[in-house]
């Protein structure tokens, strides 16, 4: 099924502001009627995020400091790309060592989403890591978090209570516990 009458096309494009993370863009576009109609929109280089879990069922859990929104979240490890070409399993395998310490045999792609597709183009790859070993950290110049083990059930009980309020830690523990069987999708 093809949904082109749904296409909008830009015809300008304005630059607003150009962070080190993010770019604002105001686009000019044609809607499908052909009517004009301006977009703001936030650019992104991309990002990766990758569940840990050990052979005994533990998630490897980060707890951080956001300060949009003033709280320390539960979160899994996670971090920008490099690059919008940077191999997106080199970058999840870069963040999952430099956070937690653990270097895994196997990453497993889980998919990617859109965090906020109504006004970004942040697309965030999504990976589960098996087989981990035990290393050191290497956290970047401003980054303070904390690593803990929490049971992949525990975890999913804390999700749908609304307990883990972060979108991408969410999305990806409901993933991997059906991947791992610990959440039933039949049920």
């Amino acid at each position: 099924m093809s949904y082109e009458t749904l296409r909008e096309r830009q015809t300008g494009s304005e630059l607003i502001f150009d962070g080190r993370i993010l770019h604002l863009y105001r686009d000019d576009i044609a809607l499908p009627n052909g009517n004009p109609a301006e977009r703001e929109l936030i650019r992104h280089v991309g990002a990766v995020c990758v569940i840990p879990v050990t052979d005994d069922g533990m998630a490897v859990m980060e707890r951080q400091y956001r300060y949009p929104i003033d709280e320390v979240v539960l979160e899994i490890p996670a971090g920008k790309l490099d690059s919008k070409s940077e191999d997106h399993e080199a970058a999840a395998r870069r963040e999952l060592e430099e956070e937690t310490g653990y270097h895994a045999e196997t990453l497993i792609p889980l998919g990617k989403f859109y965090p906020a597709c109504a006004y970004s183009d942040e697309t965030i790859w999504m990976y589960l890591a098996k087989g981990l070993h035990r290393g050191d950290r290497h956290l970047d110049e401003d980054e303070f978090l904390d690593v803990e083990l929490i049971p992949l059930k525990d975890l999913v009980q804390q999700v749908l209570a609304g307990q883990v309020p972060d979108a991408k830690t969410q999305i990806a523990i409901l993933k991997a516990a059906a991947h791992e069987g610990v959440l039933s999708l039949d049920d």
